[in-house]
């Protein structure tokens, strides 16, 4: 009885112990997009800390065939609206953007991307880099990257 009493014990400290070394004012959300037959990204897909939300780069990756789609305007679409949805996930918009990086495989598509990227907000747009890269992984036609933090009510 003692040594289950002492056994119990134990495992609620390194229990309490463990939550308490889970960093508190982070919260990490799993990656939802890798590029088929890979392991999954050794990163996050977003981390919350102490109120802001840092988005990992995301490409225009279609999930259903894991490549990019055969033009920029659809790839602009594909990776806005799955960047919007890792910020609903986390319960953020995309009008708590307050600074957002996007890399193009070419700088012709600045026109295009734009046209789709003003559709996405409601208010003023946070600030911005359109960064020309050349290749991008898996061929993609964008990488798209941002800080949130949600507005005061």
């Amino acid at each position: 009885m003692r040594r289950s009493l002492i056994a119990l014990s134990a495992t609620a400290i390194l229990l309490a112990g463990g939550a308490q070394a889970a960093e508190p004012g982070r919260r990490y959300l799993a990656p939802r997009q890798s590029l088929p037959g890979t392991p999954q990204p050794p990163f996050s897909e977003a981390v919350e800390a102490n109120g802001t939300l840092y988005v990992s780069g995301m490409i225009d990756l279609d999930p259903k065939t894991g490549k990019p789609p055969a033009t920029s305007e659809e790839g602009a679409k594909l990776v806005l609206d799955a960047f919007k949805a890792t910020l609903a996930e986390a319960g953020y918009t995309m009008d708590d953007l307050v600074q957002v990086q996007i890399f193009a495989k070419d700088l012709a598509d600045f026109p295009i991307f734009n046209k789709a990227y003003v559709t996405y907000f409601t208010g003023p747009k946070p600030a911005r880099a359109f960064i020309g890269a050349g290749n991008l992984l898996a061929g993609a036609h964008f990488e798209v990257m941002g800080i949130a933090v949600k507005k005061a009510k």
